[in-house]
């Protein structure tokens, strides 16, 4: 499938699939769409000080090092991706430039250049393991308080947006545990809702009116 780079409306790149017409990041902004779906709406909102996050769609490692330079805790991240990047694509991202982060260009390149299928340290209080996976095949169970849950739209791949993905999300998160993602569709809230999750619509990221942020809440108070 042709792949191409585009600037998005921040000024940071993403990857475009022009066959689907749909890309890796929003074209409203990469980097507003990472700060504000995952990072406010998400990260900020775990308590716990060491946070395990697991991301669905790694991609370009955006959301990776954004939570890398954002985290004020111990972090041990999960990024699970079907068809990794290439190292060509890595190097046409403009992140560290439009980021201002050129003094931790080295963990940007780390986070791509260290080996699949093992906890790797990116530093003292950052760990990642990539896998290479199908979102399917996913079994964790009551591992991670926070799920960026970043595929591929639902128009292109609704197989990834059914209840039979979002129970495996449910079971991942421990009690209490947070999915955030960009889609607010009404059938993406559907499915989470009939799988037990508590899902709020919050105000989405440029471009986009809504989001949707799920909670696993299986425990009621007295």
């Amino acid at each position: 499938m042709k792949r191409e780079i585009l600037i998005t409306s921040d000024g940071s790149s993403t990857i475009h699939l022009p066959d689907w017409n749909e890309q890796y990041h929003s074209k409203n902004g990469s980097i507003n769409e990472t700060y504000h779906v995952f990072i406010k709406s998400g990260l900020q909102q775990v308590a716990a000080d060491k946070v395990a996050i697991l991301e669905i769609g790694f991609g370009t490692g955006l959301n990776c090092f954004i939570t890398y330079l954002e985290a004020q805790k111990e972090i041990d991240y999960v990024g699970v991706e079907a068809y990794p990047v290439t190292t060509e694509e890595v190097e046409k991202m403009n992140f560290i430039k439009v980021l201002k982060a050129e003094k931790e260009q080295d963990a940007f390149y780390k986070i791509h250049e260290v080996s699949w299928e093992e906890k790797q340290q990116i530093s003292l209080h950052f760990s990642l393991t990539k896998r290479k996976q199908f979102f399917e095949d996913i079994e964790d169970e009551n591992v991670f308080d926070l799920i960026y849950f970043d595929a591929f739209g639902a128009r292109v791949q609704p197989q990834l947006w059914t209840e039979e993905i979002f129970l495996k999300m449910f079971n991942a998160l421990k009690e209490n545990g947070i999915l955030v993602t960009y889609s607010a569709k009404g059938s993406v809230r559907r499915a989470m809702q009939a799988l037990g999750f508590t899902v709020e619509r919050l105000p989405g990221p440029p471009g986009k009116r809504e989001m949707l942020r799920a909670r696993k809440i299986t425990t009621q108070n007295p």
